[in-house]
């Protein structure tokens, strides 16, 4: 192991084409530095390199901006003089690279089907645009194209996720659906109403905050014909699940997966020389885990410390949040397993 003088005098010989006062800084902060060090003597040679370093790029300072090779020419030298491969030492002012493990990012979706779901609105894959029922196929995928838009702003909105009122989809619906379904949304809990809240996933106010800035979403859309009260057109048929990361605000130990079962259908009609559209038990699936013996219109999650459900049916089949098959059951039923 090199003596003092004899780092010294190589540190000053590495630093020569450095300014006269640049160097002065570098030796006046090197000697603050070794003078802190621990007089123990194990290790010491890999910790005074360490030292050497980040004396060197710290004290440098503006000459960096000018001449940002001479310091790691400095760094490289001083390292190789000390028996030490310069490619095994992080840069001082910079972490090593993080290991495979530390680098690795843990989805909440990981371990659960969904891990496999498509993202966001890349999950709403529409069926191939077909002249039916009457309509061109110029027409009928004008209806796949506002089937997704009612899919997207029903389950995907983030504002309409949290609560917010779902403005997207009131433009989206039939001016003689819109008006009932914009007065029962300002009057929560009216009977005999379209109870609005139901067609969106919303969360309960301060029920939840989102732990993914994505969503998974999984499911299909199916093309078929209608005659129902002298109309006749086409009809869209949809089977989707959205599955959430959420947690109670502020409660990172609860986090849990929220599933929504979009089941719904849109009848789209050639009348006046255009298309309407109108929407059927939309978003008719069902939710998990959530509370059955709260019924405002909101969801309102389920969590591992959440107090029992009184209106839960612990006889009888247990359901699959993540199932496209199963019909939602009469009542609220356990799940067959944790989401």
């Amino acid at each position: 192991m090199p003596d003092n003088d004899d780092i010294d005098e190589r540190f000053e010989t590495l630093t020569a084409q450095i300014s006269v006062r640049e160097r002065k800084r570098m030796t006046r902060i090197a000697e603050q530095e070794w003078a802190r060090q621990p007089r123990l003597r194990r290790r010491r040679r890999r910790r005074w390199a360490a030292v050497a370093v980040a004396v060197l790029v710290a004290a440098a300072g503006g000459f960096v901006v000018y001449r940002p090779e001479t310091v790691e020419q400095v760094r490289a030298a001083v390292l190789a003089d000390f028996g030490i491969d310069p490619s095994t030492e992080p840069t001082a002012g910079r972490s090593a690279e993080p290991t495979p493990v530390e680098s690795a990012k843990v989805s909440p979706f990981d371990g659960s089907p969904a891990q496999k779901y498509a993202n966001g609105a890349k999950g709403l894959v529409m069926p191939e645009a077909r002249a039916i029922g009457g309509l061109s196929r110029k027409e009928v995928s004008a209806a796949l194209r506002h089937a997704r838009k009612l899919l997207t702003a029903s389950n995907l909105d983030r504002k309409v996720l949290l609560g917010g009122r779902p403005n997207a989809l009131i433009r989206l619906l039939d001016p003689e659906q819109r008006t009932p379904f914009v007065k029962d949304l300002r009057r929560p809990g009216r009977k005999g109403g379209y109870e609005s809240r139901r067609w969106v996933t919303s969360l309960a106010p301060k029920s939840a905050e989102l732990v993914s800035e994505t969503f998974k979403v999984h499911g299909r859309t199916r093309l078929t014909t209608f005659e129902e009260n002298g109309l006749g057109g086409v009809r869209i048929k949809v089977n989707y699940l959205f599955v959430y990361a959420i947690q109670r605000p502020g409660r990172p130990d609860t986090l849990i997966r929220l599933v929504a079962h979009n089941t719904g259908r849109l009848d789209v009609w050639r009348e006046g020389g255009r298309l309407r559209f109108w929407v059927g038990q939309w978003n008719g699936g069902g939710t998990a885990p959530a509370r059955c013996d709260i019924d405002d219109g909101f969801v309102h999650p389920f969590y591992p410390d959440s107090p029992p459900d009184r209106k839960l049916k612990v006889d009888g089949p247990a359901v699959d949040p993540y199932s496209l098959e199963e019909e939602t059951p009469e009542g609220c039923r356990a799940l067959k397993s944790d989401t």
